[in-house]
């Protein structure tokens, strides 16, 4: 009797130690990465850090010098299409990836020349049929080497398939079934590292499909959790405490009860954007996207828990926090959109936030610990279907002028469906306490029609037309303050800013723009000190980083995208591409396709 309690007290401080060893080997992969993302060395985050702040302590280029920036080197990727996101660079290797059909190339830093190895996946050629807008990927993670796997490369393929590559020989570790594109899900989104788990979006609100995120053991690849946008609580996650400190927002079994009847099972709410982490909270942050169908009349409801800003646990997936922005979306304003973390002064305290530029025109920095709203405003003054965002509850007063109901053609609504901000990663540098936005600047008549949902296909039910706003232009960049609202200098451009910026502390912010220019303003006017014509139009984001003690800038070029789709597809109907084609029909005439990486040195 003795000897089998003895045993029994021995397993049960085995299984303590084993979980404590575990929680440590977690904890430790979290530190490595960070620590990896702090040095200039690397860019080994498509947000750069954990917090998203896509800014670079380095000044080796700065304002006096830019005017100097060189091609260096440059590689093409031999594949057409939007190249979105950008490379990673960890211990001087360059890891490209590109769109359908999702190559990887690992260049080494010291002969940019060789490709060190290279990965083509086979697979199912049908994912290009469902993919919502063009066939893009935004990006790679990468998770340093851990308790029984080697350093590791993820990717995202279109057909719903994530796989794992070991990053020193491209050879595969695992590969599991994210979606099924036969339901129309499919994958766009970049994995995104947080200790020991790879979590990984979905694509597909268009095609009525329900949206999740998932997390994956970065060991093995098995499920680690799943959680829905919409459904019963169970099936979000919904933590005990869920909105605790602002329970106007809502809280238990509304992603049934704001539904009708079963409409929440195609109800859309997709995940195929940015996360931001929080290691001291173990807070996660990501948005869901827009309701399916795209005509309100068919969905009544708020339609919880789709346009929400979500705050999870990184460990079980619970949600503490669910912000939701547009209640019954009617716009398509999917609210997917960068999660940038900063610690600001708030009402004379220090406080943790999280600030998010909308889809809808809003911008919104929210209590990241508990998800209170700070403060929301506009992007632009000519933001229309909103007046204002009531910060007591939290809900935008809408002007019933720009509904899109049945039997009604709205005109003039400013931002398009595209957004005044779609899928760029944008930039925040600490000192100045400013982001520097790369944004939209179109406008849309909207017509909605009934359809049927059928599985695997489109399942929109609104006819747009898109044209340039107020401004005369495509495209603007802003810097911000995102706690007081004030804007301390904008810029227009001719087309989009699409894959956002990238600021630095040699006083300078880089971003590329759909006509094929990468440029450098000077961070404190937004003066243009710098740029340079790539071969092909840019929907991704610049990149900058060390090698043998002199700085680089990196960016793709490869126009494509929602916005290049008729160029990309040459399509012609302006209401095409859901509105794309009418809005940059003008785009053919100042790129054309072509994808590769360029790199720019003093």
């Amino acid at each position: 009797m003795q000897i089998k309690k003895f045993a029994r007290n021995m397993g049960g401080t085995a299984t303590l130690a084993v979980l404590l060893l575990t929680a440590t080997q977690s904890a430790y992969a979290n530190k490595e990465l960070d620590q990896l993302s702090k040095q200039n060395t690397n860019w080994v985050m498509q947000t750069k850090d954990y917090s998203a702040t896509h800014f670079s302590d380095m000044y080796d280029i700065n304002v006096t010098n830019v005017k100097n920036l060189k091609v260096a080197w440059s590689f093409s990727t031999g594949v057409l299409n939007g190249h979105e996101g950008g490379p990673l660079v960890v211990d001087g290797i360059m890891y490209v990836h590109t769109p359908y059909p999702n190559n990887i190339f690992a260049l080494d830093l010291k002969e940019p020349d060789k490709i060190l190895w290279q990965y083509k996946p086979k697979q199912n050629p049908a994912a290009r049929a469902v993919a919502c807008c063009d066939v893009v990927n935004r990006g790679l993670a990468y998770a340093p080497q851990g308790d029984g796997y080697p350093a590791t490369i993820f990717l995202n393929q279109l057909d719903g398939h994530i796989v794992a590559l070991n990053a020193k020989t491209g050879d595969l570790l695992w590969k599991m079934e994210n979606s099924d594109i036969a339901m129309g899900s499919t994958l766009t989104i970049a994995p995104f590292v947080a200790k020991d788990k790879v979590i990984v979006g979905s694509s597909g609100a268009e095609l009525g499909v329900r949206g999740y995120a998932t997390a994956y053991n970065i060991k093995d690849g098995k499920q680690a959790w799943r959680v829905y946008a919409t459904g019963p609580d169970e099936d979000i996650k919904l933590a005990k405490d869920f909105n605790s400190a602002n329970p106007h927002y809502g809280q238990f079994g509304l992603g049934l009860k704001t539904w009708e009847g079963d409409a929440w099972k195609i109800g859309g709410g997709t995940n195929w954007g940015w996360y931001a982490f929080d290691s001291e909270l173990n807070m996660i942050y990501y948005g869901s996207g827009n309701p399916a169908p795209w005509n309100e009349t068919m969905r009544p409801g708020d339609n919880k828990w789709t346009m929400t800003i979500w705050g999870r646990d990184v460990d079980t997936g619970e949600a503490k926090f669910g912000y939701q922005k547009t209640p019954h979306d009617e716009w398509d304003y999917a609210g997917v959109n960068y999660m940038g973390l900063s610690e600001q002064m708030v009402d004379g305290k220090k406080t943790k936030l999280l600030t998010h530029p909308d889809r809808n025109g809003l911008v919104y920095t929210l209590n990241r610990e508990n998800g209170t709203l700070v403060n929301a405003f506009k992007i632009d003054n000519t933001v229309n279907w909103v007046k204002h965002v009531d910060l007591k509850t939290g809900l935008p007063v809408r002007d019933p002028e720009y509904s899109t109901h049945m039997d009604h053609e709205a005109k003039g609504i400013c931002p398009s469906a595209m957004g005044y901000h779609n899928q760029g990663i944008e930039s925040y540098d600490p000192a100045r306490k400013l982001f520097f936005m790369g944004i939209n600047h179109i406008c849309m008549d909207w017509e909605p029609f009934m359809l049927p949902y059928r599985a695997g296909q489109f399942f929109v039910g609104a006819t747009l037309n898109m044209y340039p706003g107020p401004k005369g232009t495509l495209g603007q960049v802003k810097a911000m303050n995102s706690v007081t609202g004030e804007f301390k200098w904008e810029v227009q451009e001719k087309f989009a800013v699409w894959g956002g910026t990238m600021a630095t502390a040699g006083d300078l912010v880089f971003y590329g723009t759909l006509d094929g220019w990468i440029k450098a303003r000077h961070s404190e006017t937004g003066e243009e000190l710098w740029k340079f014509k790539l071969p092909s139009g840019v929907i991704g984001h610049p990149i900058t980083y060390k090698h043998d003690g002199k700085q680089y800038v990196a960016i793709y070029y490869g126009v494509g995208g929602w916005p290049g789709v008729g160029l990309v597809f040459d399509l012609k109907d302006p209401t095409a591409g859901l509105g794309a084609v009418g809005a940059f029909k003008e785009l053919a005439h100042h790129t054309q396709m072509g994808g590769g990486v360029m790199v720019f040195s003093l």
